[in-house]
Parts: C-alpha cells; structure tokens; sequence
C-alpha cells in the first residue's frame, strides 16, 4: 500500500447553502479578516458575483473559487450557486475539495435547495461543518433550525437513492455547529439568545472550526502527476484556462504534460502559463503540488473532466459525470417581421456556434439538432438556466426565437415517467386554500404541512415538473406577491396524465402597426395588455392575455376617427391602464402550444408560431377534420 503525506498548510473547501442564506456574504467577510484587501479599498458587496446577471438579480450562477490566508494556512474556498438549476456548477465543484460548509438561514432553515447540495456533499463523502447563519435576525429560531438540519441528514442517509451506494453511515451525523452573522462578520461555537449577535467579535471560531474539521489534502508521494480539469475560464490574454485541482504530483511552468482527452486519446502538450488564486486575483506561479487549485493555459480545446497528466506515466482520472437534464426547449434564429432591427447577430451559423461554445464550458446543457437546420433542441436543468443563457446571448447581439420549455420523458419499465420536483412554498395561514387549488390542478402531491404559530404556514409538495412551468407568476399574483416558492429535481415518477396550467387565452395582433391608445382603452376590457401605446407590432404577434379560454384577433392600431365636432370633454386622454410588461422569463412561463418568444436586445415579444392567421385557421381545420375522422 502507498504511503499518504499530508498537506497541513492547505484547506479546499465549498460553501453551500439555498439560495439567498448568505454563502457570498460570508465569503466577503473571510476576504475582509484575512486582510485580503487594504485599508480604504473600494470593494463591492458580494464581490463573488461578479457578472452582470449575477448583482442584476442577487443570486450566484458560477461557481468561482478564490483563496484566504489566515493563520498560517491557505483556505481555498469555491463559492457555489444555490438554485438547483445550476446543480451542475455544484456537482464540478464539489470535485475540487476536501469538504463543505453548510449554510443555513436561522429563520428558513433548511429549503429544498439545502437538501440538493447537502445530498450531494453526503454522495461524496465530503465532512460537513454546519453554520447557522442570520442568528440575530429577529425570527431567528435557531435551536429549531438545528433539529429540522439534523432531521434533514437523517432524511437523506436513510434514503438509498439520494446518497450513492457505500455511502456515508450515521458518522455523517457528528458535523460542528457555528453560529454567524456573516453581514457583521462575526461567528461563534456558541449558541446565541434568538435574535443576539453571537459572543466573539469576528470569524476566528469559524477558521479554527474549519481547521479542526476539514481535513487537509492527502496525496501518494510517490505517485506521477494527475491534475483534473473541474473548470473552464478566459483571459483576453492567454485564451482559454483549465481550472484544475492537482491530486498527485507537481507541475511546473513550461512542462511538458500528457493531457488525457475524454474520448481516451493522449497529447503531449505545454504548460504555457501557471496561475494560483490569491485572494480575487490569479497570479503566475513557478510550480504547483498535491491539493493545490490553479489555472493552466495552453490547452485550446480542452473540456471539464479531462486530466493532466505525467507524459512518462499517464494515468487518466474519472471523467467528471453530473446529472441528466429535465427540461428543454427550442432555440433558433428569428423570424419575426421585426427581425434583424436591434440585433447584430443574426445567422444560423453564429446561433450555432455560440451554443456549442456553452456546452464547453457548462456540462449541464446539451444542444441536439431538430428537423429544422437553423433551430436547436438546447436541454438543461430548469427553466431559470436556460434563461440565464438566452438573456446572455440576448445581451450579446443575438436575436433569436425561443419555444415553450418540455419536461424530458423517460421510459421506465415499460412506462412513461416525468420529472418531478420537491416543492417548498411558505405563505401567510390566509392564502393556504388558495395554494393548494393552485397546486391541485398540478397534479401536486402535498407531503408535509407545518404552522410555525407566526400565521406563515410552509407545505412540501411533490409536483409533476411541468406543472410548475408558469406557476411562479400564478402563485405571486394569487398570494398577493407574498408568498415564497422554492423547487428541486426529486426523480421520475409515472406519467400524471394531461395539465391544463393555463386558463386564459391569447390576445393577438392581426395587422402591423403601432399599437394606439384609442385601441387599447378598448382592448383592455377584454383582458390584460402586454404593450403600450406607440408599440410597433405585427400579424401573429401577441400583444394580450384573453380573460377567457380561447384566443382572439384584436386590431390594436386602430385610431379614434377624427370629427369637426368638438366637446369641452372631447380632447381628454383616455384613461389606461399601464401595460404588464413582461419580463424574459415570465414570457417564457406564459407561452403555451404553439406560442413562442421572440428575444432580441431591445425587446422581448410573444408570438405564435405561425404567423398568419389564415393560416392558423387552415391548420385547426385541419386538426379538427382530423379529429372527426379519427372519431
């Protein structure tokens, strides 16, 4: 048996946590007390969310690592997302360390997304320390939140589908507890009073927690090098960079390595450039060794899951696997009469090469071809990441049209089965019946009800997952915007049989025009508007939602006939109700069956498919002479 050396000077650890508890806060904080930045820097709050989407809507979307120096020892820490959508981000990142930190809202506790990152920390055997975050806000139930924690661990040790087979035993159970307040940078051992700060003054307790508890890297010291790429990234200087964590070995600046491609074949390539984290920033360095987390350029083509290797003696790791998708849709060029006015990249070419560029670097989407050469089946976790990618693309200069999410099938055993999802909801005691009518005609399950005694009520649903594609918008508007939701992919379960998720019709232009303010005064009786006065629409475009089931042509162009006839009230605006602008992923929630998106830089727009109306007509023609022949 190999001799084991310890690295004791080093800490790779990920944080994970549902989002919004407060992972990125805390990193900021570790930044701040291990003198990460001087005196005086201007540093911007969540420092780790980085891109644009990401401080637009104050959730993580990548996992980005950085490094603390504290103590005489180097934490390497991988801040991770908290929406299961980018459960990919989590899966790739929990590769690169040696254990996790749990957090937990002292007042939330435990929310589905908790039970996904946790589940797959347990998977991998990964030591957890528990930190109970938010202690003194004034609901803080903290000696609650621990119970419902310890609940939630024996939950998924006693289920056998959730953690691998050999999984961890009841050893999982014996995790330390911190107590923080990451906005005040503070934590302690201690149990505070619900509501108090805790007693110490800053992290110390947290880093001395994570020492005792996290254990430090182990490696053969005889063994060749093997580094295996978790991660991809871009320097406008040295192009595309291998995120890796070193398992055995040293590499060096200039070496010669064996790279170990995912279709099993070998290349000698050169280490043109090594970089290590320090703090926010990526620095050259000489070398690297056991544990280490560092970035290698010179590798043009490589992808996740492949390894660096000793060209003498290459031994290739495991490629990295993730789970499957559970949604798609169809993203293509557009084809809109308004195509082409805002955006700058419009060809099937460039649709085609920006989604393979994402399956590089994001392992969790799939791009398949349909019987059309310039649209694409794009498959992924959830509704929320492939969003994410269209606003991306949308921001960069693409326009393109984008169809209603699917669920993915699976046959099993001879049947059809669905996703489903474990959903959370926490509503005020009022709303309780409202929800669960909502969730009854989504063939929901409901698992668990518990009244806390402060008139918030929280119920656990199992709902088929496309029940829960334009539930969001449902939900909010029935419970007065007060409710929260909260989902995570649970399994398959059998077919539920049909949904009908959507109870209004559509209200949808029939000419081109500008939309005017004598049509819409009219118009608005008849159901919601999505466009304001002064709008350019065209035929097919949707520009409503219809009060009732079935969808109607509207002439939203039409002016007031001017008369030589004048009154003292004759020139007084009509009174409007202001349009409901949509934003890209409420569009996509209300799209039904032969509705889609159009996106482009400057607009989102609902239309259907077919855009003429003669022939939509001709087609439910012939779908219903169909129907009788068939009858």
């Amino acid at each position: 048996m190999s001799p084991t050396a310890i690295r004791h000077d080093l800490r790779n650890l990920a944080i994970v946590a549902h989002v919004d508890h407060g992972k990125t806060t805390l990193v900021d904080a570790m930044l701040w007390q291990s003198g990460a930045f001087r005196v005086g820097q201007e540093v911007a709050e969540r420092v780790m969310d980085s891109g644009d989407l990401e401080r637009e809507k104050g959730i993580t979307i990548l996992a980005k690592n950085t490094a603390v120096r504290h103590g005489g020892v180097l934490y390497n820490i991988v801040d991770t997302p908290g929406h299961a959508d980018f459960g990919g981000e989590v899966e790739r990142a929990l590769t690169m360390v040696d254990g996790v930190l749990l957090l937990v809202d002292a007042s939330e506790g435990p929310l589905p997304q908790t039970r996904f990152v946790l589940r797959k920390a347990l998977a991998r055997h990964l030591p957890v320390v528990l930190v109970i975050n938010k202690v003194d806000r004034p609901d803080a139930r903290i000696a609650e939140v621990v119970e419902e924690t310890y609940e939630l661990f024996l939950d998924l040790l006693d289920d056998s589908d959730a953690v691998a087979a050999g999984g961890p035993g009841v050893e999982a159970m014996d995790f330390p507890v911190v107590y923080a307040s990451a906005k005040a940078g503070r934590a302690s051992t201690h149990r505070p009073v619900d509501g108090q700060m805790p007693d110490s003054v800053d992290l110390e307790p947290l880093f001395a927690t994570i020492c005792e508890h996290i254990p430090a890297p182990t490696y053969d010291p005889d063994a060749p090098l093997q580094a295996q790429v978790t991660n991809l990234d871009a320097s406008p200087y040295l192009g595309r960079l291998a995120l890796c964590r070193v398992r055995n070995g040293t590499i060096r600046r200039g070496q010669q390595v064996a790279w170990c491609r995912a279709d099993g074949s070998l290349e000698r390539v050169r280490v043109a450039e090594l970089l290590i984290t320090e703090a926010l920033d990526r620095v050259p360095t000489e070398q690297a060794g056991p544990g280490d987390i560092i970035a290698v350029a010179g590798l043009a083509d490589v992808t996740i899951g492949e390894t660096l290797a000793d060209p003498e003696d290459p031994r290739p790791l495991p490629v990295i696997t993730v789970d499957e998708p559970s949604i798609s849709m169809t993203i293509g060029i557009n084809t809109s009469p308004l195509a082409g006015e805002s955006g700058t990249k419009l060809t099937a070419r460039q649709v085609k090469a920006r989604l393979d560029a994402e399956t590089v670097g994001n392992v969790s989407i799939r791009v398949l071809p349909t019987e059309r050469p310039d649209t694409w089946e794009v498959q992924g976790r959830g509704e929320l990441q492939l969003a994410i990618l269209v606003e991306t693309m949308r921001r960069e200069g693409f326009e393109l049209t984008v169809g209603k999410p699917q669920v993915l099938t699976r046959e099993i055993d001879g049947r059809l089965h669905e996703p489903t999802e474990w959903l959370t909801v926490d509503v005020p005691a009022e709303y309780v019946g409202v929800v669960s009518g909502l969730l009854g005609t989504r063939k929901g399950r409901l698992e668990q009800m518990v009244n806390h005694g402060t008139g918030w009520v929280r119920m656990e649903y199992l709902v088929p997952a496309r029940g829960l594609i334009g539930f969001r918008t449902e939900f909010l508007t029935d419970t007065r915007g007060t409710g929260i939701a909260h989902h995570v992919f649970e399994g398959y379960e059998p077919w539920a049989g049909e949904l009908r998720t959507r109870s209004t019709g559509s209200l949808v232009a029939d000419r081109r025009g500008l939309v005017a303010a004598y049509a819409s005064f009219n118009l608005q009786e008849r159901g919601t508007l999505f466009v304001a006065p002064g709008t350019e629409v065209y035929e097919g475009m949707i520009v409503g939602e219809n009060s009732r089931l079935d969808d109607m042509d509207v002439n939203p162009t039409k002016e007031r006939k001017l008369t030589n006839v004048r009154s003292s009230t004759g020139e007084e605006l009509e009174r409007l109700i202001p349009a409901r602008l949509l934003s890209l992923e409420q569009a996509l929630e209300f799209a039904r069956e032969g509705e889609c998106v159009e996106v482009t830089p400057a607009a989102v727009r609902l239309r259907k498919v077919v855009i003429s109306a003669a022939e939509r007509e001709k087609r439910r023609g012939r779908g219903a002479a169909g129907g009788s022949a068939g009858r």
